[in-house]
């Protein structure tokens, strides 16, 4: 078979077909960025504290039954404890008044009537639906990482499924799954049915994002498939995750809230008559004929002429044949691509980490919720345009390094804001944000041009899962903020900071041809003293050279 791209090249750049497909595709990416945050909503935690079960009391006195306590340096009324009712009831049917008696005194129980939620940001969530507090309070975080956990399976599975059935039908499929699952989730009647859902969530919503920038990847016109990897889809995602909170503001009952968003996505469902399966993949299978009439309707579209013979079934077959098969246990096979890989799954799992972080924290800082999510999305647009304009003129590796010590810094110097500059605060985790966000943008190309084309999927499919580790812990890292609200950022700033060191061990790519095979693969930077000379090891050349006494 010869080169695709080659026996295609009568249907031009960016014909109708193209553009057509261009825009349905990234459609799709609005709907993923509406789903991959709407717990910061679903599972946000109102203000509340313990129900004071006696309607005897005097309103007074069911203001005092709640003792107050200092968290994070400010004096609020408790959420976990109250005062023993008891007590206050012989106190409040004895005349006495609040004023006149040491509440220190009183011994504090529990929350055994439950809790009273406030209404005023949120009508309901799951939270206040199933008492996700004070000894339960781990729960939420669990649930927001089990989105994460069918992030890792579905990474690891949408692929297989893509290559044996077909780009298209995985993708419909898993589209129709999820607005399925979304809107069974509306229906949970359990903390647990809800995160066993939400899994598949989860699952379904990276096989839909995996299969799409695939299908992208291989049917759009060389112009465009490099707007669509490397803006196109990342935009239309931003622009998704920009209207969740206008959304989760005019729908605060979080059963609502799910139902509109699974409908939103049914809406992109008959796009299965409008979006063609790859031609390429078909080709893989040795389904010519199909491919050639894929083609041939492309170029009706495009109002071209195509040739009467596209593709040689001898060929593609032949080719086919000669394909070399690879094992996940290559990726780790010889000690420079070990390290290759080793640096590549810290960078992601740091970059996950941070970029998830901030993402699910935006209901934790001083405000309204609805603006700091908003204002998160907001910050990756601009993130996005200079990543993509730094990729195309400025090496990776300082790139990458810089930006993940912006990121990291700003988180850092969070700790050093007094509390009144709520607002100073505020730009500095979105500075965090910004830096973190051209990180991710950077390390997945960087990655990508590290490995070999004969390990690039497994070697970048690694690191995919290694990253779902980072989100999947991300939630954990936020919770750490119930015992101190600095720690999460101190946690991710270091975190984030420790990596870019690791980073300047990988060699650059900038520039370079892409390699091919397993030799034309760069080592990783390295430096080796012995005796009186120093090895210095780089780019993939050995330098020996005599140190001076």
């Amino acid at each position: 078979m010869g080169n695709y791209d080659e026996d295609t090249a009568f249907l031009g750049q960016k014909g109708p077909f193209f553009i057509i497909l261009f825009f349905l595709l990234n459609g799709v990416y609005i709907s993923t960025g509406l789903h991959s945050f709407y717990i910061v909503f679903v599972g946000a935690s109102p203000s509340h504290h313990c129900r004071i079960a006696d309607g005897n009391l005097s309103e007074e006195w069911m203001k005092a039954s709640i003792p107050n306590e200092i968290v994070n340096g400010k004096l609020q009324p408790s959420q976990c404890w109250r005062y023993s009712l008891e007590t206050v009831r012989k106190l409040s049917a004895q005349g006495y008044s609040p004023l006149e008696v040491n509440l220190t005194d009183i011994t504090l129980e529990t929350c055994v009537d439950g809790w009273s939620y406030s209404t005023e940001i949120y009508h309901s969530t799951i939270v206040s639906e199933w008492d996700l507090v004070c000894d339960s309070e781990w729960r939420v975080p669990f649930a927001s990482s089990t989105l994460y956990m069918g992030y890792l399976l579905g990474s690891l599975v949408s692929g297989q499924l893509s290559d044996r059935f077909g780009r298209r039908k995985v993708f419909f499929m898993s589209l129709a799954a999820e607005a399925l699952v979304i809107l069974a989730q509306s229906f949970s009647n359990s903390w647990l049915l809800f995160c066993v859902l939400y899994f598949f969530v989860g699952t379904f919503q990276i096989s839909v994002y995996i299969t799409a920038f695939v299908l992208g990847n291989e049917v759009l016109s060389e112009s465009l498939r490099v707007s669509f990897t490397s803006l196109g889809a990342s935009l239309h995602y931003c622009f998704g995750y920009m209207l969740l909170p206008w959304m989760a503001f005019a729908v605060r009952d979080w059963r609502s809230l799910l139902r509109v968003l699974s409908g939103l996505t049914v809406v992109f469902i008959p796009l299965w008559w409008l979006i063609p399966e790859s031609p390429r993949w078909l080709l893989s299978q040795g389904r010519v004929l199909e491919s050639e009439a894929i083609v041939r309707e492309a170029a009706k579209k495009n109002k071209v002429s195509a040739p009467e013979v596209i593709f040689i079934q001898s060929e593609v077959q032949e080719a086919a044949s000669q394909n070399s098969k690879y094992s996940l246990l290559d990726v780790l096979w010889t000690r420079d691509i070990r390290k290759t890989t080793f640096l590549c799954l810290l960078l992601w799992i740091a970059i996950n980490i941070g970029y998830f972080g901030l993402s699910l924290n935006t209901t934790n800082l001083s405000g309204d919720p609805f603006l700091n999510c908003f204002l998160s999305a907001v910050t990756e647009m601009p993130a996005y345009i200079v990543s993509l304009l730094l990729l195309k003129s400025c090496p990776r590796r300082p790139v990458l390094s810089a930006f993940l010590i912006i990121g990291g810094g700003f988180l850092l110097l969070l700790q050093l804001i007094p509390e009144s500059q709520h607002t100073l605060a505020l730009v500095l985790e979105m500075a965090g944000k910004f830096g973190l966000t051209i990180s991710f943008t950077v390390v997945y190309i960087y990655t990508a041009e590290l490995y070999p084309t004969v390990l690039r999927n497994l070697g970048m499919g690694l690191c995919s899962s290694a990253a779902r580790i980072g989100s999947i812990t991300a939630p954990y890292i936020i919770f750490l903020g119930t015992f101190n609200k600095y720690l999460p950022y101190i946690l991710m700033g270091s975190l984030t900071i420790a990596s870019s060191i690791a980073n300047m061990f990988l060699p650059e790519t900038f520039r370079k041809v892409l390699p091919e095979t397993l030799e034309q693969m760069q080592k990783c930077k390295r430096f080796i003293r012995r005796d009186n000379h120093t090895l210095e090891e780089g780019e993939g050349t050995v330098i020996v050279k005599e140190e001076k006494m």
